[in-house]
Parts: C-alpha cells; structure tokens; sequence
C-alpha cells in the first residue's frame, strides 16, 4: 500500500472558509479529513452561497484530498422528548444534511443523543423517528453515519446493539442513508476491549456480527484518558492515554478497514502540529 492510499487524516477548521479547509489539510498531511460546513456550537449555518460551493468544489477537485467528511453541531439532540430541544434538533440535522448536499459530502457523523432521563427504549424511539424525519425532508446520497458513544450520562449508542436497533428501527428506504462511525475512545470507554491483539480481533468480529463492516463508513482514530468501561468521554493524544498505541497499528493494517477513511480527533494546545505529527506516524505504522 502506497502512503497515498492511506485513508488517514483529522479534523480540519474551516471556520476562516469552507474551501480553505482543504489547505490546511493539505499542509499536515491529510489524505482524507472531516470539517464542519458551520459551527459546531449553534443551530444552524448562515445559507451557504454559489461562490462559496464553486470554491469548495475547485478546491476539491485540485486538492490531494480525497474525501471530505463533515461533523454534525454538538447541539443537535435527537434523542430528547422535549419539545423545543427536538424542533430545534430537527431543523438543524437537516440543515446539516443539506449543506453537505450541497458541497457533495457524503458522510455526516451524528451523535445519535441523550435520552435525558426518559429511558433508553425510549430515547432509541425519538432517534429512529426523528432521524427519519430529518432524512425525508432532505432526499439525496449524503449519509448519516451513528457515532457510537462512551456512554456517559445518558447518552445512547454506547452500545454496538443500540447503534443495530436504531437502524433497523427506521424504514427501508432511509436504511440505505444510514451508517456507523466508529470511534476507538468511545468504544473503549464504553467496555469495548481493544486493548491486545485477541480482544481486538473479538470487539472487530462482534460490531461484524452486530452491524456488519461494510456499514462502518468512517472511524475516529482517539486514544481514552478513561479505562476501559469507564464511560468517561475523554479523548487524548495517541500514545498517552489507557489505548495501546499498538491497537492503532492494529487498526492500520487491518485490511478489513482498509478503505475506512480515518480522523484524528486528539486534542492539543496546538492540534495542527499534533495532527500533523500523528497522520506521519499512522502512515509510518503501515506494512
């Protein structure tokens, strides 16, 4: 495998432009790279106009990157029963979806939400409903893609069989608009052992059994400053939290996720130089 075919890349700002993301991924090494087509903290995006899809396309189609995926905003809850908190979700996923139609983004990772004290069953109920609400009122190719979570508080999706349930909950037809992102500190976190090379093999051979691979559309490359089975969500640089580095090999040679773009979300004073160093070393792991 040629450094150039390996799906590896992080989180990239394009909060200066939504074309200019693609420079900054450029420069740290990025092969593929997630952005957010609007902040990440508000609700929605100010209308994204002609210039600024003909830049992003240019950019796209000169840069060296080859896909683009985007991050769903940290507010949406499609989880919630309350009412306010579900309209505002709602109106904001679907936003999102449109964006990343618009700029031909194929993947949108989404934190499937917090049920908020009303029950797992029946957060998993408002997520199934909702998202096929939100899919329905935005038809296209862009995916939703599940990221399974640490299971902290009441999140919901700490669990292989939830992710499983949420998909097959929701219609045929929006079936094939949903996937998984699969992040190693959440899964981690939330008692998924990966720790040595048999327990890895196991967690791989299990979201097989559970989802199946061929959904696993992304994966987030995150060390846990958590333990395992902690549900603490808490990433950490590769190599300095309770993950063995070696785990990160793993999941570099592991030719079943071998065409599985995968994103550094490790925090840093100075993410861009701590990006730049871990895609080098994710690319060096590669035999």
């Amino acid at each position: 495998m040629t450094t150039k075919e390996i799906l590896v890349g992080s989180h990239v700002s394009s909060a200066v432009a939504l074309h200019s993301a693609f420079r900054r991924g450029e420069s740290i090494g990025c092969v593929v790279m997630q952005i957010f087509t609007k902040s990440g903290r508000s609700w929605l995006g100010s209308k994204i106009t002609d210039k600024e899809v003909d830049a992003f396309k240019a950019a796209a189609k000169k840069s060296s990157i080859k896909m683009v995926i985007s991050h769903a905003g940290y507010l949406i809850n499609i989880a919630s029963n309350k009412t306010d908190s579900v309209k505002n979700s709602i109106k904001s996923l679907i936003d999102e979806i449109e964006r990343c139609e618009i700029l031909g983004i194929p993947y949108l990772v989404l934190h499937p939400g917090s049920h908020l004290g009303a029950g797992e069953n029946k957060g998993i109920e408002q997520i199934i409903n909702n998202t096929e609400i939100a899919l329905e009122a935005s038809p296209g190719k862009t995916m939703i893609l599940l990221e399974n979570m640490a299971g902290q508080g009441t999140n919901l999706g700490y669990k292989f069989d939830q992710l499983k349930q949420i998909i097959d909950g929701c219609k045929t037809k929006y079936r094939k608009r949903l996937g998984i992102c699969l992040d190693t500190c959440h899964a981690f976190a939330a008692g998924y052992d990966i720790s040595t090379p048999e327990s890895y093999k196991k967690t791989i051979k299990y979201l097989d059994e559970v989802i199946g691979l061929e959904h696993v559309k992304a994966i987030h490359l995150n060390d846990s400053y958590g333990a395992l089975g902690s549900r603490i969500d808490r990433h950490a640089p590769l190599g300095e939290g309770k993950i063995p580095l070696q785990t990160f090999e793993w999941i570099m040679n592991d030719k079943k996720l071998a065409d599985i773009p995968k994103i550094l979300e490790t925090p840093s004073d100075n993410e861009m130089a701590l990006w730049a160093k871990e895609i080098k070393l994710l690319k060096q792991m590669v035999v």
